[in-house]
């Protein structure tokens, strides 16, 4: 039997009984082996991964090329659109000499393709469908990171949420929110912020001013109703699961409330999703995009609650990706838990660069094939140092890979193209108008309105008496988005203490 040569040694580590992501092929000295395939297990992927690397060595390409194999086996995936170039996923690619030239390389028979895309945007300034979370929800601590609040601060929008889910006030929107803190600080207040205990009127002034600076960046837009329901994510069309793309181009006008939005929506399907043993293929997968936004002057609590949660989240099925340029951009008790590495080229210019880049050489298996803090520097455009779980668990051997070229049009569709997807969408109609219902903005305005004491209150309307229902209105009515978001605060409305779960994110 001949004797295998280096690629085709690290290719073994990567064989794979079952279904599996086609990275690309191994590459040794510069020229890459078609024979050696580097592969990405489907029932590894709720395991988690890291893409990483410079800007402009080819991440994007990579999301999109993983994304088109997950919707084709029928596994949903949801993308953050930063740069707004993931569009292309909806339609076919066009080949061209380099998309040639890379599939004679590695023996990949490239065909185009496009896939079922629906095009969601935080609050109702975007192209894509609205989509909004409620202030209850959200809970404080999430809450608190998209305000910038120091944990006494913190501590202090937990009593005051805390006290507004005692009194089954609904905090819907920012106004809700503000009307109860305002409410507190008044002299009709006064009694009530002293039952909170710990609260001082100071600090709910700065929490106030904070609210008020979210507002001015477009928060306002964002929480409310109808809230988004996560099973939407969850979807099937023309035989191939969804992708969704969230869009972001006013990301840097509003960086906090983007990476927390994406936690709250981890947290929501770590409620919301059943326990699953071990999976073929997971139920879902999540890129998390720029995620150094989400670790940048994090508590030590709320790392802490990612950690639990990225760890939790296995058990139901889901896998998270962590996307940013730097590894060191995320804890290493985060990165200790992601199995997939797919690391694109590094930039060593200056001495912060070179400590990058000595820490990201450590957290790799050993390899005797590679240099890899000179390979890490020396990855052309669409080749990454990877590194993944087999199905048995263990780390595969480290692969200098060239990466397979997407099937899908790789750049944008155009704004008009995605605006028209947009409205003939399901999720459109559902989702494109504001609910306002009675709230606790609504309830403390009628309570400041009271008559005096003494005075008898307008008599009440006699209610009428219920009509006969006709066979198939209750369905009907459950698949209002503004009956859904009314059960969903049922909790609240009828007077009980709301549950909470790991983030404070409110549970069903």
């Amino acid at each position: 039997m001949a004797e295998q040569g280096p690629a085709q040694e690290i290719a073994q580590g990567y064989v794979s009984d079952g279904a599996a992501v086609e990275l690309g092929a191994v590459v040794i000295d510069g020229k890459a082996d078609a024979g050696a395939a580097v592969r990405l297990p489907l029932a590894t992927l709720n395991r988690h991964g890291l893409v990483a690397g410079a800007t402009g060595t080819g991440k994007t390409k990579t999301l999109q090329l993983i994304a088109e194999q997950l919707s084709a086996a029928g596994v949903p995936v949801v993308l953050a659109d930063v740069k707004g170039d993931l569009s292309g996923l909806a339609a076919q690619g066009e080949s061209n000499d380099k998309i040639a030239k890379r599939a004679e390389e590695l023996g990949d028979s490239w065909e185009p393709a496009a896939f079922p895309v629906q095009f969601l945007s935080l609050g109702t300034g975007g192209k894509g469908s609205p989509i909004r979370a409620t202030i209850t929800s959200f809970g404080p601590i999430l809450l608190s990171k998209v305000l910038g609040l120091n944990e006494t601060q913190e501590s202090t929008l937990g009593l005051i949420f805390h006290w507004a889910d005692q009194r089954g006030l609904a905090l819907l929107d920012t106004k809700d929110l503000r009307s109860v803190i305002t409410h507190l600080t008044s002299d009709e207040g006064k009694e009530d912020l002293k039952g909170i205990g710990g609260v001082s009127a100071a600090t709910a002034g700065v929490i106030l001013r904070a609210l008020s600076n979210l507002e001015a960046q477009g928060g306002e837009d964002f929480f409310g109703e109808p809230e988004l329901d996560v099973h939407d994510l969850m979807r099937e069309a023309d035989g191939k699961a969804m992708v969704t793309l969230l869009e972001l181009d006013n990301l840097q006008s509003k960086p906090a409330l983007f990476s927390t939005f994406l936690m709250w929506l981890l947290a929501e399907l770590f409620e919301e999703l059943p326990e699953e043993g071990d999976l073929d293929k997971p139920k879902l997968v999540f890129f998390f995009d720029e995620a150094h936004l989400l670790f940048n002057d994090a508590s030590k609590a709320f790392l802490e609650r990612i950690e639990q949660t990225v760890k939790l989240i296995r058990s139901k099925g889901v896998g998270v990706f962590f996307c940013t340029q730097l590894p060191t951009d995320i804890p290493n008790n985060v990165l200790s838990q992601l199995g997939a590495r797919v690391q694109h080229a590094l930039r060593a210019f200056t001495p912060e660069d070179q400590a990058a880049l000595t820490k990201t050489v450590k957290t790799y298996p050993k390899t005797k094939h590679y240099e890899l803090d000179s390979a890490l520097t020396s990855l052309g455009i669409g080749e990454a140092i990877v590194t993944v779980l087999s199905e048995r668990g263990a780390p595969t051997p480290v692969a200098w890979t060239r990466l397979r070229a997407p099937r899908s049009k790789m750049g944008s569709i155009g704004a008009e193209a995605i605006s028209a997807a947009t409205t003939s969408s399901d999720l459109h109609a559902k989702y494109a108008e504001t609910i306002d219902r009675e709230s606790a903005y609504e309830k403390l305005a009628a309570k400041v309105a009271a008559p005096p004491a003494g005075e008898a209150p307008p008599p009440e309307a006699p209610a009428p008496k219920p009509e006969k229902q006709e066979p198939g209105m209750v369905e009907q009515a459950m698949k209002n988005p503004a009956v859904k978001s009314f059960l969903r605060s049922a909790a609240s409305a009828l007077g009980r203490e709301i549950t909470r779960g790991l983030f404070g994110n409110r549970r069903r």
